[in-house]
């Protein structure tokens, strides 16, 4: 199972949203700049960085120049996601250094979109993400539910050939309050594709239970931010057996 820290930027700095509501934003300048929490994370044994322009996500502005040093002062894969929702936006991501894209309202929205993402750079740098609130798929910001079912927005895109798959709680993002477990699990049963998991990682054995289930990677956020516990503990645990 690969361990990704999160960086989610607002302002140019590091901060961490509750549910998503900008509102609860809190600022973590204590980690240091966006590029120093990245190296950090690299340094600890992170197997990817997941990135995400919140200001981008919010319809508020961009950190797209920051997002894309990012990528240049670490050495493992990053992936990023926030605001992308036009195809030359994910385009010149690809292309400029950003290992995969993450895409919701874009992957629901347009189609013929993705199609071309994915001839021109390959399934696997395309990461759809499935957001949900109580089971239902939200996009914009999630802001604006699409009355499909995670399951059913899975098989959508598998018959298209896509296979990874970020699935997020938004009741439990930010939450440190554990994972929806119900959901994931009937994701990692479904055969072919790869579920990363997202929102609401509280603890060590939280990881091991995500382990257990199939999940293939955890993006963690909050419990590493607020100390719950250190990246290098949750790597040992996710190398394990």
């Amino acid at each position: 199972m690969e361990i990704i820290p999160a960086i989610d930027l607002m302002g140019g700095k590091v901060v961490r949203l509750t549910r998503g509501d900008p509102s609860t934003v809190k600022v973590y300048e204590n980690f240091g700049d966006p590029l120093k929490v990245a190296e950090s994370w690299e340094k600890d044994g992170a197997d990817a960085i997941h990135v995400v322009d919140l200001d981008a996500a919010l319809d508020k502005g961009s950190n797209l120049e920051l997002v894309k040093k990012i990528a240049q002062v670490v050495s493992v894969p990053v992936q990023v996601g926030g605001g992308i929702r036009s195809l030359r936006l994910a385009e010149d991501l690809l292309k400029t250094g950003i290992d995969r894209i993450i895409v919701g309202s874009l992957a629901f929205e347009k189609t013929q979109a993705l199609k071309r993402l994915a001839k021109n750079f390959g399934s696997e740098r395309v990461v759809i993400a499935l957001d949900h609130r109580r089971g239902e798929v939200m996009v914009h910001g999630w802001r604006t539910g699409k009355g499909l079912g995670v399951d059913e927005a899975i098989q959508s895109f598998l018959s298209l050939g896509f296979k990874l798959f970020l699935i997020t709680s938004i009741e439990k993002d930010g939450t440190l309050a554990g994972l929806d477990y119900d959901t994931l699990s009937g994701a990692c049963s479904c055969p072919g594709i790869h579920v990363i998991a997202a929102g609401g990682v509280s603890s060590l054995e939280d990881l091991m239970s995500l382990k257990r289930i199939g999940v293939w990677a955890v993006v963690i956020g909050k419990a590493l931010y607020e100390g719950v516990f250190n990246l290098r503990e949750a790597v040992k645990i996710a190398r394990e057996g």
